[in-house]
């Protein structure tokens, strides 16, 4: 969900400079600008989803289980970065509410997998209505062009990122020996 015009991005950035100040070259900046976007597009979702009944948190893991049914619960902890007694809590309330069920592993009774159930559908769907709204607020003076332009530049930035990560923790484990 983080659509916002490069053009809108590069303003902000230079609009943060100070005169000659090396301090605040405009790649300093990003990463609070990206991260600001990021919190006010989960604010504003919240805000318009206040009246469903559901926390952010659970929207989360609805949002991932909906791309990822049958996963197992500790996949799904690793996949939204929290840890496995956070997510255990957040399916417990969700079970309870009908909208998650735990299937046992056909091989492992240790292990859950998580599915959703007919219950949960309408919610996806009014969230994904909201996640749309959300979107057209930020883009509101957003040109297709200029969002394509965006989608592309953070995308490339995310598989830069994810390869300068895969290649440190293989630095770091060749350095273990």
């Amino acid at each position: 969900m983080l659509f916002l015009s490069i053009r809108v991005i590069s303003v902000l950035m230079i609009s943060r400079r100070g005169p000659t100040s090396d301090c605040d070259a405009p790649e300093q900046p990003l990463g609070f600008l990206l991260h600001d976007v990021a919190r006010l597009l989960r604010k504003r979702f919240e805000q318009a989803a206040r009246g469903l009944g559901l926390t952010r948190a659970q929207w989360q893991v609805l949002a991932q289980l909906a791309q990822n049914e049958g996963i197992q619960q500790s996949a799904l902890a690793d996949l939204i970065e929290i840890e496995a007694i956070t997510l255990v809590r957040i399916l417990d309330r969700l079970q309870e509410g009908g909208l998650v069920e735990r299937r046992p592993h056909p091989r492992d009774r240790r292990i859950w997998l998580l599915h959703l159930t007919p219950k949960s559908r309408p919610a996806l769907s009014q969230m994904h209505e909201l996640g749309a709204q959300t979107r057209r607020e930020a883009l509101q003076d957003v040109s297709e062009a200029e969002r394509e332009r965006l989608m592309a530049t953070l995308s490339t930035m995310k598989a830069n990122l994810l390869e300068a990560c895969r290649v440190h923790e293989a630095d770091r484990e060749a350095r273990r020996g």
